[in-house]
């Protein structure tokens, strides 16, 4: 008989001999030998198949709580390496968290310093884009009124030399005149 069978495949399976075949019925179990059915006398043999039925069904319940413990056993394990990685871990957090910067403090006060300054350059840009516009605009009317006044410099000399001109040729008219009457 093989060991996997079940109890009751064990008990529907042919014996050793080919021509007895046994099956299990409500009134108890029948054999069949070359086709005719009747009562099985031999109490033993059934009693035998019984025991080495239950032999088997025992053999498999002992194998698989052999293999259950083997499982268990290595859950166990894991689980074990599983917490102490979880407490180094937490040990690591722990460490990392504590960890203390050795210029912290001194990177906070310039970041400080650096938040004021920034603060006080926003109204200072802010003037300075205020003036340049102003200088922009000064310089504007300055170099507008630089060449106006060129212009009328340049207007007073042709101004000045038309004049000239003119006085001179009245003088020479007039010492002509005079010249004349003498």
């Amino acid at each position: 008989m093989a060991s996997s069978a079940t109890p009751k495949q064990m008990i529907e399976q042919p014996q050793s001999s080919p021509q007895l075949l046994c099956v299990k019925s409500s009134g108890g179990i029948l054999s069949f030998a070359a086709g005719m059915a009747s009562p099985m006398a031999d109490d033993r043999e059934a009693e035998d198949m019984t025991k080495s039925a239950l032999s088997a069904f025992r053999a498999k319940e002992e194998e698989i709580e052999r293999r259950r413990r083997e499982v268990t056993d290595r859950v166990q394990a894991q689980l074990g390496r599983v917490e102490e990685e979880t407490k180094r871990l937490a040990e690591i957090r722990e460490e990392l968290e504590g960890f203390v910067d050795p210029v912290g403090k001194e990177v906070a006060v310039v970041r400080k310093r650096i938040d004021l300054v920034s603060r006080e350059l926003k109204p200072l840009g802010q003037t300075c884009q205020r003036k340049e516009r102003e200088y922009r605009e000064v310089l504007e009317a300055f170099n507008t009124k630089t060449k106006e006044k060129a212009q009328l410099i340049t207007k007073l000399m042709e101004l000045v030399t038309e004049s000239e001109k003119l006085r001179m040729k009245k003088l020479e008219e007039l010492s002509k005149n005079l010249d004349s009457l003498r």
